[in-house]
Parts: structure tokens; C-alpha cells; sequence
């Protein structure tokens, strides 16, 4: 199962993508976490101590690794490179390991702009490939506010985006943004989360602003989860059986769209 995650910012999508793949670790699945958000906050959403997440090296700055595989110096733009690295190995020898979750984290490229025809962008575009088509384990990926390292040839093997939104205009601008583009490589399967919802003036906002949305769970606002984000902690070790039970819904209704 592939699953992608994305919203605007702020919203609570890589809280979603630490719960979801924590759950799925604790059934006893092989769970590969992608962060592909230059913040790079699964980490911690995952309860990482600091100490592990410090020594974490984002794979668009394992510079001798991406000029190896590609074949170029970084810095030497201009040259000829490989536009399809070698990247099979990388999720096992870079992947950091924490309460069954395997999690790679990419990194924001530094140099040449966001979507550079660069060894940096053509090694993650290639890694993020490799990932979604070839790899046998669960994969959550939490994207960033858009859908960035995914390209048409990628989305065949994504089984459903999920997009956090919360009760606001400019998170359900970003997610209609999200969706639009994710048509236009093919996804065709988005599933809603409705964040921080205070009640039934928040539903009644989300359900008449997004009315063709399928919402696989409205998750209430919760200072359990304020608080295990103060712990450092995964939301998932703060929460009561009625709060799991939203989460719970999302991997179903996940399920439901796979079959």
C-alpha cells in the first residue's frame, strides 16, 4: 500500500502520516516513511528523540552519494549525468529506524531552484520512483504543501492521497490546489481528513466548502495531541480509544479504496 499525504502547511498532515504509519508498524507491517517536506517534521511526529533525529542527514545532502550514483559533481552544472541513478539500496543504508517505522528523510534542494534539472533533484525524483513502484513495504509519504516529487510515471503505483485540511479558507484553497494537481498526473482516488475540528460549525464549514470531498474522518481538535508534541512523543501513545478510533477510520476507508 502507497499512500501519500499532503496539505498546506500547518495543518497537521505529518501528525496523519506519523499516526497512520505507527499504526500500521504495531500490526506488525514492514512501514516505509518518505518525509518529502523541506520542514522535515515526521521525525519528531514519530516521537524520534532528539538525539536520533539530530543525526539525521537528509538525503539531498548525502553529496558523495548523489555525485557517485549520478556520475557528476554537484556543483559542475552543465554536465552530462544520470537522469536514472541507482537508488535501490538507499532506503535500506539511509533509512533511520524507530518504533518499526523505517523513515528516510529527503531535504530541500539548496541549489538551482525547487524543480532544477540537477544531480540533487534527478537522484530524488529517481529515489522517490523507486520507492513507490518497486518497494514492497507500506509507504507514507508526507509531502509538502503540493506534490512535488511525484511525476506522472510515479502516481500509477500510488494507492490514494490523502489530504489533510482544517477548518479554514486558505487550507481548502491548498487542498483544491493539491487535488487539481494530482489529477493532472493521474491520481484520481483523494481521500479528506478534516483536522482540528472544534465542532459543528468547523464540520458544517469543511463539508459545504469541499462538497464533493470524501472525508474518511473528522479529527477533533485535541490537547492530547498538543501535548504529546510538547513530550516529544507519538500522538498515538497520548490518545483515548475514541480519538485512535478516528484514525482508525482513515486506514479503513484507505482500505476500501484499495480494493
Amino acid at each position: 500500500m502507497k499512500i501519500a499525504v499532503s496539505g498546506k502547511g500547518g495543518v497537521g498532515k505529518s501528525t496523519v502520516a506519523a499516526v497512520l504509519a505507527t499504526m500500521l508498524a504495531r500490526r506488525g507491517e514492514r512501514v516505509l516513511a518518505l518525509d518529502a517536506d523541506p520542514d522535515a517534521n515526521l521525525a519528531g511526529a514519530l516521537g524520534m528523540p532528539l538525539s536520533k533525529r539530530e543525526k539525521i542527514v537528509p538525503i539531498s545532502r548525502q553529496i558523495a552519494l548523489i555525485e557517485e550514483r549520478t556520475g557528476v559533481k554537484v556543483e559542475e552544472y552543465g554536465r552530462v549525468f544520470k537522469m536514472n541513478p541507482e537508488v535501490s539500496d538507499v532506503a535500506e543504508k539511509f533509512g533511520v529506524r524507530f518504533g518499526g517505522v523505517n523513515l528516510v528523510v529527503l531535504g530541500a534542494v539548496q541549489s538551482g531552484g525547487g524543480g532544477c534539472a540537477c544531480p540533487e533533484n534527478a537522484f530524488i525524483r529517481a529515489l522517490v520512483a523507486d520507492l513507490v513502484l518497486y518497494k514492497n513495504e507500506t509507504l507514507i509519504m508526507d509531502m509538502e504543501a503540493g506534490i512535488e516529487h511525484l511525476g506522472r510515471a510515479t502516481s500509477q503505483g500510488v494507492d490514494v492521497m490523502v489530504v489533510v485540511v482544517e477548518p479554514g479558507q486558505r487550507s481548502v484553497d491548498c487542498a483544491k490546489t493539491v487535488i487539481r494537481m494530482a489529477g493532472q498526473i493521474g491520481i484520481r482516488r483523494p481521500l479528506f481528513v478534516g483536522n482540528k475540528v472544534t465542532g459543528a460549525a468547523d464540520e458544517d464549514f469543511l463539508k459545504k466548502s469541499l462538497p464533493e470531498a470524501s472525508f474518511a474522518a473528522l479529527i477533533p481538535y485535541s490537547e492530547k495531541i498538543r501535548a504529546a508534541d510538547r513530550e516529544g512523543v507519538c500522538p498515538l501513545d497520548r490518545m483515548d480509544d475514541e480519538l485512535r478510533a478516528r484514525f482508525e477510520q482513515i486506514l479503513t476507508r484507505i482500505g476500501e479504496l484499495k480494493v
